[in-house]
């Protein structure tokens, strides 16, 4: 119920903006975030944003990308800019229906997750 897309390769210093639309049985959406794995690495925490509410970002990605919503459309964006080879990864969307949790950037605080779209930075 949530699919990613926006991924592709882009040369060092370059943008890309991922997209993830929530669609079917997921009704309330409090969080939606992005997080990503790179190959032989553990799946770790990008951005998120909370419906209303505030964003938080990774300190690795502060200054560089920007986490947007579309709470009508049930849409997150992340608009990456200055790539650098470090972030290639497989980039997960995820979203949390809990209206009293903030979802922040634990994996098991949400609920649904996209399939993921890779990310390849050249240098």
């Amino acid at each position: 119920q949530l699919q990613a897309s926006g991924g592709g390769l882009v040369q060092a210093g370059g943008s890309l903006t991922l997209s993830c639309a929530a669609s079917g049985r997921i009704f309330s959406i409090y969080d939606m975030g992005w997080f990503r794995q790179a190959p032989g690495k553990e799946r770790e925490f990008v951005a998120t944003r909370r419906k209303n509410s505030g964003t938080y970002y990774a300190d690795s990605v502060k200054g560089r990308f920007t986490i947007s919503r579309d709470n009508a459309k049930n849409t997150v964006y992340l608009r990456m800019n200055s790539l650098k080879p470090e972030d290639t990864a497989v980039y997960y969307c995820a979203s949390s229906g809990n209206a009293r949790l903030l979802a922040g950037s634990q994996p098991s605080n949400y609920d649904y997750w996209g399939q993921g779209t890779l990310v390849t930075v050249s240098s």
